[in-house]
């Protein structure tokens, strides 16, 4: 009965259907025609016309995503210009107390560039852990002070706002530019003082979390928005911090290193540098795959390091055990047993995010001072916290992680000049757990690792919850399709080149097809 009702519907449709592949892509790329493409695909002769049938089918979603990404980047108003003179950088790479890599330099010309153009910046810029992507942050708001604009720079956790403002305050108030800080927890008082700065262009650069989006925060000439960790602000978060300039330039920041084609596809109205070389004296963590034999001399080894006055983090995937699987390390319990049986003369303190903000900033606080040897934690650690002296991560359970998330975890460790290492307790994860681990054990290269993590997972829970913004694909796989992609966006490109509106008669049901996916996509798409 279905296959009568599809060759009903293919029958009554099919005469009808405008392709809306242009025939020169169709012929350049060797791609069937549409009704064929339709007919075969649902009627295939043999496994080859089927075949046929899926190439064509997957290169057409993929180049109308191309395109409608492309004409998005299109109608973007013109943004604030911020020229750049020659040699106008030197100054700020002189200040610095440290040398760039050649990675960051060619970071910072790119995004300088765009600066410099009329079209808005949207820039990616993705590097590992430790890669020095807020350098080339500060390189960018030194150059919109010198034309007289504002920076705004948002952070997802407080932890991370008030690092960033440390750091940049560091970097930049020697050369004359002024940064204040806007969080949440903030009193009453504090807020309005700083808003009022702000608003009078005392403050050249806003550092804070989403609190930056708050009605009474009002920038007198914002020129740029950096948001750092960009898959943890939504879409509508970002536009509401980019409103309130005159169309700001836009920066965002991630350290989960994303294989390049599918930053195109998660990010694809941004253009992407990627910083691909750790500034020198960046640690090599080693890391080693182990199972529950070797939790006695694990332990004995976390003892010997704290002993040498080094730190800990711990790991786990929950906060309870809410299911009742004993084998998951729940962290309030977890770190009461540490406490009183294993390490009872060592200082062991928990973080996970159902606490209260302030009294998470507490732990951590006491943690990054040096004032506890042992934290453990949920991945609430993930992002930010930078602790020079802790020289060993351990995670529990870490089948239960995505190679990513792992990664992200270990560059937790060995940003000091401390020899460092990560211990990944396998769990009951199975043969394809181990084979993931053992990705993660022969490498530190934070791209290889997302490729890995790419192929065995796909880019559902490669992205989690950030997925949600990627266009649902009828035939086209994201983690398995991304060399045609390439191939696709690349046809896009010349067509758009050539007519940018789509206005010929022959890109009319090109048109049609892509503006429909605009409007259904709220002309947004990520």
């Amino acid at each position: 009965a279905v296959s009568s009702a599809v060759r009903t519907a293919l029958d009554a449709c099919l005469e009808e259907l405008p392709d809306p592949l242009p025939e020169e892509v169709r012929r350049t790329h060797h791609l069937a025609q549409s009704r064929y493409a339709y007919e075969t695909i649902h009627f295939p002769k043999d496994a080859e016309e089927l075949e046929l049938a899926r190439h064509r089918m997957i290169f057409e979603e993929l180049f109308l995503f191309s395109c409608a990404l492309t004409r998005l980047r299109g109608q973007k108003e013109k943004s604030v210009s911020v020229p750049l003179e020659p040699g106008e950088l030197q100054p700020f790479y002189d200040a610095l107390p440290f040398s760039l890599t050649g990675a960051q330099k060619r970071a910072i010309r790119e995004a300088a560039g765009d600066l410099a153009s009329a079209i808005p910046v949207a820039r990616l810029v993705q590097g590992d852990v430790g890669s020095g992507k807020t350098a080339v942050a500060a390189a960018l708001c030194y150059l919109v002070w010198r034309s007289g604009k504002q920076s705004a720079f948002m952070a997802p956790t407080e932890i991370l706002a008030g690092q960033h403002a440390r750091t940049l305050t560091g970097l930049l108030e020697p050369m004359g530019l002024r940064v204040g800080l806007f969080t949440g927890s903030m009193t009453a008082k504090q807020k309005r003082e700083a808003a009022a700065r702000l608003a009078s262009g005392e403050i050249d650069l806003a550092v804070g979390t989403h609190a930056l989006l708050s009605e009474g925060v009002e920038f007198r000439d914002l020129a740029l928005v950096v948001t750092d960790e960009q898959h943890r602000f939504g879409v509508q978060q970002r536009a509401a911090l980019a409103e309130k300039g005159r169309s700001p330039n836009v920066l965002v920041m991630s350290a989960t290193p994303i294989p390049r084609t599918l930053a195109l596809i998660l990010y694809g109205d941004l253009d992407v540098s990627v910083i691909d070389e750790l500034p020198p004296g960046r640690q090599k963590v080693d890391t080693f795959s182990v199972d529950e034999t070797m939790r006695t001399r694990i332990y004995r080894f976390m003892e010997k390091l704290v002993g040498e006055g080094r730190q800990v983090f711990i790991v786990c995937p929950k906060v309870e055990n809410e299911d009742g699987s004993e084998d998951l390390k729940a962290v309030e319990e977890y770190a009461k047993t540490l406490q009183e049986d294993v390490f009872p003369d060592l200082r062991v303190a928990f973080v996970h995010g159902k606490m209260r903000p302030k009294e998470k900033e507490e732990v951590m606080s006491a943690f990054a001072a040096g004032e506890r040897d042992i934290l453990v934690s949920t991945t609430v650690i993930e992002v930010g916290v930078d602790v020079p002296n802790a020289a060993l991560m351990v995670v529990e359970n870490a089948d239960r992680f995505g190679l990513s998330q792992l990664h992200q975890l270990r560059g937790r460790v060995g940003r000091g000049k401390h020899k460092s290492y990560c211990i990944l307790f396998q769990g009951a994860g199975g043969d394809a757990a181990k084979e993931r681990l053992a990705a993660l054990c022969a490498t530190n290269d934070g791209f290889k690792i997302a490729e890995e993590d790419l192929r065995l997972r796909g880019p559902g829970d490669f992205f989690g919850s950030r997925q949600s913004g990627l266009p649902e694909m009828r035939v086209a796989s994201f983690a398995t399709d991304v060399g045609l992609l390439q191939e696709a966006r690349d046809a896009a490109l010349e067509v758009l080149r050539d007519d940018p509106a789509l206005k010929k008669p022959e890109h009319t049901a090109l048109r049609d097809r892509v503006e429909g996916m605009l409007r259904k996509s709220d002309a947004t798409l990520n």
